[in-house]
């Protein structure tokens, strides 16, 4: 007889959270279908060898799971990063965070203070048409991403913005990174998304700010050189045409949350 209490209810109800957040990413990060396929393949390992137990194939496709789990930490250890981080950053962990937060800090106007130059940079650029790609770091580490470029560790100011996503500037086809409130480094390699849901009208800085915003949790600005309009990437999702209230709502969210 089959007893199920409320510790085998306990053990479905984390192993179907884990599974919700491991759909939840890997849908964002365009890899959908090597979850379900895995996933299947689970399915039918725990039903060959615990369940109906059929010796040979249960031993072939244990050794499987062994290599496999080795090959798949290798393959996605970006969203296995951005798994842990998010379970770390979750809503519900916060107020562990400021317990052990002795500083005071004046939120409100050391936000507005980074967040200003930036909407002030990208409404110029806007407005002339230059096409740019901002990085603004969350929790995830972008210093993979910061050496693919040029060093720069320089305040947030919207003159220098301006400056390097200037049409003759030998960093402007590349992406800046800002690491909290610095301005780390710029003419920066991205990551490219191939999620087939992106508008064909939307050109490789599009592709590039999607892709970073699926490889971690970063946030992502892009000017577009044809039109002017301003798009954000954040978690997988891309929204096009913003105006400069919109985006220093957004800007302003993200950054306050970072502190």
């Amino acid at each position: 007889m089959i007893q199920f209490g409320i510790k085998d209810a306990f053990d479905i109800a984390i192993v179907a959270l884990l599974l919700f957040y491991l759909y939840r990413i890997m849908k964002e990060s365009g890899t959908l279908n090597i979850f379900f396929g895995v996933l299947a393949f689970i399915i039918v390992w725990v039903l060959t060898s615990q369940i109906i137990e059929l010796k040979l194939l249960g031993s072939i496709l244990d050794q499987f799971m062994g290599i496999g789990l080795l090959v798949l930490v290798i393959l996605f250890q970006d969203q296995i990063k951005r798994f842990l981080v998010e379970l770390g950053d979750h809503k519900r962990w916060r107020f562990l965070k400021n317990l052990f937060r002795h500083e005071k800090h004046n939120s409100s106007a050391d936000t507005r203070k980074y967040v200003l130059p930036i909407v002030y940079a990208c409404m110029n650029m806007s407005k002339t048409k230059t096409g740019a790609l901002i990085v603004i770091r969350q929790e995830i580490p972008l210093e993979s991403y910061e050496k693919s470029g040029d060093i720069i560790d320089a305040d947030i100011n919207s003159r220098l913005i301006e400056n390097i996503f200037f049409k003759n500037s030998p960093l402007h086809d590349g992406a800046m990174i800002i690491d909290h409130d610095r301005i780390r480094s710029a003419g920066c390699i991205l990551p490219v998304s191939h999620d087939r849901n992106v508008p064909r009208a939307l050109g490789l800085r599009h592709r590039s700010a999607l892709g970073i915003s699926q490889a971690t949790d970063a946030f992502a600005i892009v000017v577009s050189e044809e039109t002017g309009n301003i798009s954000v990437a954040h978690r997988g999702a891309l929204t096009t045409r913003l105006s400069s209230t919109e985006l220093e709502n957004r800007l302003s969210q993200i950054m306050a949350s970072d502190k």
